[in-house]
């Protein structure tokens, strides 16, 4: 064993002498800062498919899906515009088979594996709908060798196509879609399923285009249930032609040298809108956290004018007015002047919300901010529940477990945003028995209240809120005995620290159920003893917001 340990001695001091002539020795490391710099730099990958050729005949050809992913790709290449590092195109009949766009999207996905890669996936091609092998209707991209009679089985799903998509690591990367399932224009139906549709009222398959996740953007050419087109004037499929053209700069609205997708998708939604006289209103599923990660033209040069936003379901339809005069309809954003600007987001006669807010440059507000400062932030509730010390003595020898009745008053983001202030009164007035010893028990009246203060944090999903923090509580206990060996009473006060946890879930604008409990910490006297024990409460009632 010592011999050993002398060879793998031996062994390492080898390793680290700093001859040349021996494998393992330590050599100076030079790195090409600018080098490095290169080989860790964001990438901008882009794949693009225009189908325009189909194996079955049912399937008419298209004129410009070719055309639209060759224009879309000079656009990305050009060192002016796009300056995109790699930009790949499948138009050729064994490029545009349901095999070989997945092939594609696997190898997309080896090859974009930073998160701040750029990367833009567009499809122009037919879409139609049709049956699942669950007899779910569901949306498929018509790839070249797409059988009319076999969709389900043999063209691509928008499902698993938009899986695939979710699979890159990317956080900025975007999916344009120009094409659509409505039964003319860029999309054919089954001739049943196309009568099956004309006896089912609007609304039945009026849902959004796809589901987003994080920090990913989908474009399509046309909303749900409408038709995409093509046109012969343009030479091009009508929303590819305009996104086209705001990448040569004009849908720079911020003025900030870049064109963003949002800018570029806005920019070509309002001229698709016009040139087709509202017959066909590109649609979007974007979610973005922060500023828009993806620059598709140009390069930020320059600080941007203000710009207000919104892509949110909710506000879609409603005008977004700035200093009373309409700049666009919801979805969508424009830049403003900074400075002070009367906001307003209106629909008919109605205003929704009326603000005066104070932008300034660079600065990117999401309209739903407006829209959650309108909703009342006071909430005023009454709620039941039981008190009790945690320790089984104290309930045994103070009080045992009681009920009681509360109000809360709860004032979201005061004093600080993200955090409530929490006010609540409760107590409760009972008889009870004293167990002494076993057979003997002391019958008693008490009497209980407690003034609380707590600052939680707040964290909000939509209707649920749920909240964590602090609390500061003021007890009085009163017990008296109306016994032969004792009349009276005895009194207890006490301030006492602990934290509070609560859910709030909104019924409506007005109406919340809300739930609390609480763990307190205080010291009392018993018969003269001081002892310190834990308390909690547990309440559950209804809150009205004002």
């Amino acid at each position: 064993m010592k011999r050993l340990l002398l060879m793998l001695l031996g062994a390492l001091v080898a390793c680290a002498s700093p001859s040349a002539q021996e494998k393992g020795g330590l050599v100076p490391l030079r790195l090409d800062e600018a080098a490095l710099s290169t080989a860790y730099a964001p990438r901008r990958i882009a794949l693009l498919v225009g189908i325009s050729e189909f194996q079955d005949p049912q399937w008419r050809n298209l004129r410009y899906s070719e055309k639209d992913a060759t224009d879309l790709a000079a656009a990305l290449k050009d060192p002016a515009r796009g300056h995109f590092d790699q930009v790949r195109m499948l138009t050729r009949p064994e490029q545009t088979t349901r095999a070989a766009i997945l092939s594609a999207l696997h190898e997309l996905q080896r090859e974009a594996t930073r998160p701040d890669d750029v990367v833009v996936v567009y499809f122009s091609a037919h879409g139609t709908l049709a049956r699942d092998g669950q007899g779910e209707l569901r949306r498929y991209l018509v790839t070249q060798d797409a059988s009319y009679r076999s969709i389900s089985q043999t063209a691509l799903s928008m499902d698993v196509l938009k899986a695939e998509f979710d699979k890159l690591p990317s956080r900025r990367r975007l999916l344009v879609l120009a094409t659509c399932h409505s039964g003319s224009g860029k999309s054919l139906l089954p001739k049943e399923l196309e009568a099956e549709l004309t006896g089912i009222k609007s609304g039945f398959y009026a849902r959004p285009l796809e589901e987003s996740s994080r920090a990913s953007m989908v474009f399509a050419a046309c909303d749900w249930g409408e038709t995409a087109r093509e046109d012969e004037g343009l030479r091009n499929d009508i929303y590819t032609y305009f996104l086209i053209e705001g990448l040569n700069g004009k849908a720079d609205r911020n003025m900030d040298g870049a064109v963003t997708a949002t800018e570029a998708h806005d920019y070509a939604r309002r001229r698709t809108f016009a040139f087709t006289q509202g017959r066909q209103r590109p649609s979007a599923e974007i979610l973005e956290v922060g500023a828009d990660p993806v620059v598709l033209s140009g390069s930020i040069n320059r600080t941007g004018r203000p710009e207000l936003f919104s892509y949110n379901p909710r506000l879609d339809g409603f005008t977004l007015k700035v200093d009373g005069e309409p700049r666009t309809e919801l979805p969508g954003g424009t830049a403003v002047v900074p400075g002070k600007r009367t906001v307003e987001l209106t629909k008919g006669d109605a205003v929704l919300v009326r603000r005066e807010i104070d932008m300034t440059a660079g600065e990117r507000l999401p309209l739903e901010e407006l829209l959650s400062d309108t909703f009342p932030r006071r909430s005023l509730a009454l709620v039941g529940g039981v008190f009790s010390f945690v320790d089984g003595k104290s309930r045994a020898e103070l009080l045992p477990a009681s009920p009681e009745v509360a109000a809360v008053l709860r004032l979201e983001d005061k004093p600080l945003q993200d955090f409530a202030l929490l006010l609540d009164v409760g107590g409760i007035r009972g008889q009870h028995r004293l167990k002494l010893a076993p057979g003997s028990e002391v019958p008693f009246g008490y009497t209980r209240l407690s003034v609380g203060v707590g600052m939680p944090y707040l964290w909000r999903w939509d209707r649920l809120s749920l909240y964590a923090g602090p609390r500061v509580a003021a007890l009085y206990l009163r017990r008296s005995f109306q016994v032969e060996a004792f009349t009276g009473g005895q009194n207890y006060f006490t301030v006492s620290p602990g934290v509070v946890g609560g859910m709030v879930w909104r019924l409506g604008d007005r109406l919340e159920l809300t739930s609390q409990a609480q763990v307190m910490l205080t010291y009392v006297v018993v018969d003269g003893q001081g002892q310190a024990v834990g308390f909690t409460g547990g309440w559950a009632g209804m809150g009205y917001r004002f």
